[in-house]
């Protein structure tokens, strides 16, 4: 059994070390697009380069998430967690030197894969290493730091890009790497690493990734060759179904189809896929408004982004609290509905745009919608489930938020009729910007009818997430969902674990 306390000099170096790795990969996902302007520039990369340059990561982070978990837990956490840190901090360094957009596309491909080996293992970690009574606290804490990362992840990103240059943002990670991966090896106990868990699901990992890949080309290309992207389309959906029928007839799956049996479960991801390809397609698109047609400088454009953040680190555990109250239906229904409207009140942000009459009102407006829903949806996957599953739910959630985000930036520009340079004229871009604000509400729209329609509250001895404050802001958090319970059936650990002591 697990027994560090979160207040020995161990707890807090563990705690350390994973806040650490995870944030690598929580910053990286938020800082790129800040860049995006500067790196086209500075590569002389067209629009598809820069969409590449998120969604590459975005493919291999999607389509092997679910696997990474599993290495964890099949060769051991710590191992997993520091091979992951490892491979990061290495395509980092690539995406650093890249000597043009094709290097730096394939490097961001090889960080997403890095990605998926740490971003599960630094969770997994806490919950093997810590006292029963401490886990709800290190999971908050968790939880409570990466939001923070979260919030400055833009600023810090703006104030590379206009100091010592776009190139830092990668490069950052490698100093970090030297500090997290030795106090990992010296201070994290192993866990798992049984070997005896089945086999791994390596065709569903490259099936589920490859159909993301061919369809997001597709979309990517399609303005520029028609017949191509026709074909590879074809290909994206021959490798969707093929991945299904993998799923269906495999006895260990990376994605066991019957766990969307539940009507609630489904429902929620449904609800997902909407909310958060409008959030990818809105901070891709919006980092480079700010910066293109407003006029902001890149450090400008990620301050400017910091009320969505900072709305959810203050305000999410007490949404997290209000819906377990009231139930889920209502701010799922409410969230997304307050999400469109600050995306339609950013048709207001054009090229004389003030930011305390047009950006801030949107953002404001956006972030308290984001606070509303992103709480609840975490923890009503969580109880649509059994106990044991709680994981499982949680990465497919997660899983497909990314690629919602993902499929969004490839399609926006297609739908919007951005061309090739239309980054590069303000005019074309704002006009662009305006109609894919109108898609993003639309969006939002529809996933609010589908929560309304489909979302019932879970029943009140359901599973509950270990911490309620959920501050990411491009993808659900991951959450294990165990929680350990004392002899008369209570969450064991006491207090309240969306309020950690420390945060």
């Amino acid at each position: 059994m697990p027994d560090v306390r979160i207040g020995s000099a161990q707890g807090r170096w563990i705690l350390f070390t994973t806040i650490l790795g995870s944030s690598m990969a929580l910053l990286d996902s938020t800082v790129v697009n800040v860049a995006l302007p500067r790196i086209g520039r500075d590569l002389d990369a067209d629009l598809a380069a820069l969409q590449w340059t998120v969604n590459a990561y975005m493919v291999t982070l999607a389509g092997l998430i679910l696997l990474g978990g599993s290495l964890g837990d099949r060769y051991g956490r710590r191992k997993v967690f520091v091979v992951g840190v490892v491979w990061f901090a290495t395509a980092s360094l690539l995406c650093g030197l890249a000597p043009n957009a094709g290097m730096l596309v394939a490097s961001r491909a090889l960080q997403g894969v890095g990605g998926a080996l740490l971003t599960p293992g630094s969770l997994a970690l806490i919950q093997a290493s810590f006292h029963a009574d401490d886990r709800g606290r290190a999971v908050g804490l968790w939880s409570g730091f990466g939001g923070i990362g979260a919030a400055v992840g833009p600023f810090v990103g703006g104030w590379l890009v206009d100091g010592p240059g776009w190139r830092w943002v990668f490069l950052l990670n490698v100093p970090l790497a030297l500090v997290c991966v030795p106090v990992a090896l010296r201070h994290v106990p192993e866990s798992g690493g049984d070997g005896e868990r089945g086999r791994f699901d390596v065709p569903g990992a490259v099936l589920g990734a490859l159909a993301l890949a061919l369809v997001t080309y597709a979309l990517i290309d399609a303005g520029d060759a028609p017949a191509v992207a026709a074909v590879t389309a074809a290909a994206g959906v021959v490798a969707g179904v093929a991945f299904v029928a993998v799923e269906r007839r495999r006895p260990d799956p990376m994605m066991p189809l019957d766990v969307f049996a539940s009507r609630q479960f489904t429902a929620v991801n449904l609800v997902t896929l909407c909310v958060y390809a409008a959030f990818g397609g809105f901070f891709f698109l919006t980092a480079v408004q700010l910066q293109v047609v407003v006029g902001y400088s890149a450090l400008g454009a990620g301050a400017a982004l910091l009320p969505t953040t900072v709305l959810m680190l203050l305000l999410s555990a007490r949404s997290g609290q209000l819906g377990e109250r009231i139930g889920p239906r209502v701010p799922l229904t409410v969230g997304p509905l307050l999400c469109a409207a600050g995306m339609l009140l950013m048709l207001r942000v054009g090229p004389d745009a003030s930011y305390a009459a047009d950006v801030l009102p949107a953002l404001l407006v956006l972030g308290l919608g984001m606070v509303t829903l992103v709480a609840p949806l975490t923890a009503t996957v969580l109880a649509s489930v059994d106990t044991a599953r709680a994981g499982l739910a949680s990465g497919i959630n997660n899983a497909a938020a990314r690629a919602a985000g993902l499929v969004a930036v490839a399609a926006l520009p297609l739908l919007t009729g951005m061309g090739p340079e239309a980054y590069r004229v303000p005019a074309a871009f704002d006009a662009a910007f305006g109609r894919a604000m109108l898609w993003c509400a639309a969006v939002l729209v529809l996933g609010s009818a589908v929560a309304f329609t489909t979302v019932r509250r879970p029943a009140p001895d359901c599973l509950h997430p270990e911490c309620r404050s959920h501050c990411w802001v491009t993808a659900p958090p991951l959450e294990n969902g165990e929680r350990p319970v004392d002899d008369d059936g209570r969450a064991a650990g006491g207090g309240d674990p969306a309020r950690p002591e420390g945060w």
